[in-house]
């Protein structure tokens, strides 16, 4: 049995293992940009038209380091407005074949093209004329012979050095993945919006959350008129908390903002005896509601502020906090 113990590690031959495996990757990745160039565009185009056809799902497939590669591009699929699924082709040929409908269509991966795993549910494909989508390197596989599309693979060199590790030849079959899931995604015309439906959780469901879903609307919102006095208006930002208080005009509309930091560029003057107008700011930074929280973040932290005023048609209807976007996770 082979040891798992390095005899002597030597940092500069694993730094130059890296740099030997992401060239040869690179490689492998410049070689599939180049085949679309040279024959593999028409059956590409082919595939997407095909899959945003059907009215049914995708069903992914492949056994090994395919299926595993397989899993990733279903989940891809899944979460850009591709409705799809990976089924394992051992437990298809023992019932999961029933997973799959007349109306699916199948992308199945291997290679060499010449899985024998992958038998029953070509078969099964063949019999009631479900698309099927190759993903190979084998252009003359039994594989290809039975697709009705052969997305055929340039064939590169392992990372391995033995050249049996499937290393490149998996990143190529994650890359033209990524490759039909984007373009289908683009076809579908899927939106910010469509991706939020599919991401509520986590950081990106954060960012994907728009103004509106978490300002501060109504009462809360710190507002006086222009020609207040600094006392009512320093009260005002005490009570709602959010360190400042906008400054509206005649008609409503945002004409200034009064900060924390322009409180203390006037504490040498006698700032109570002051109006609003001589202490705000004017043309604060504003947001407008339909506005991304990752774009509100941006913004927060590029101009060094904690605030900012929601408006629509020059007028407020909001305010957001630097902890409103780290309570949903956007930060």
């Amino acid at each position: 049995m082979l040891s798992r113990q390095i005899k002597k590690f030597d940092s500069a031959s694993a730094i130059a293992s890296a740099a030997r495996t992401l060239s040869t990757e690179q490689a492998g990745l410049t070689a599939l940009a180049e085949a679309l160039d040279n024959g593999l565009s028409e059956p590409f185009a082919e595939a997407v038209e095909m899959i945003a056809r059907i009215s049914g799902r995708v069903i992914v497939t492949g056994v090994g380091k395919s299926g595993h590669i397989g899993s990733k591009i279903a989940a891809t699929l899944a979460s850009t407005g591709t409705p799809a699924f990976f089924v394992h082709p051992v437990e298809a040929n023992h019932g999961d074949l029933g997973m799959i409908a007349r109306d699916d269509a199948i992308i199945a991966l291997s290679w060499s093209g010449e899985s024998a795993e992958l038998k029953g549910i070509v078969a099964y494909a063949r019999r009631f004329s479900i698309p099927l989508v190759a993903v190979t390197s084998g252009a003359r596989s039994a594989l290809a012979r039975e697709s009705s599309v052969v997305l055929c693979l340039p064939k590169v060199q392992e990372a391995c050095p033995h050249g049996l590790a499937p290393t490149t030849s998996t990143l190529l079959q994650l890359a033209i993945g990524d490759a039909l899931a984007i373009a289908l995604l683009e076809a579908r015309g899927f939106t910010p919006d469509h991706f939020r439906t599919f991401h509520p959780g986590g950081q990106l469901g954060a960012n994907l959350t728009r103004v509106e879903d978490i300002m501060h609307t109504g009462e809360r919102m710190p507002l006086v008129p222009s020609g207040t006095g600094m006392r009512q208006a320093i009260l005002e930002i005490s009570r709602k908390g959010f360190g400042c208080v906008g400054i509206t005009d005649g008609e409503g509309a945002l004409i200034g903002i009064v900060t924390d930091g322009d409180l203390r560029r006037h504490m040498d003057s006698d700032i109570l005896s002051m109006s609003v107008d001589e202490v705000m700011t004017r043309g604060p930074k504003t947001i407008k509601p339909d506005t991304l929280a990752a774009a509100a973040l941006q913004m927060i932290n590029s101009s060094a502020i904690t605030t900012l005023m929601v408006v629509e048609a020059g007028k407020p209807i909001g305010i957001i906090h630097l902890h409103d976007l780290l309570r949903i996770g956007a930060a």
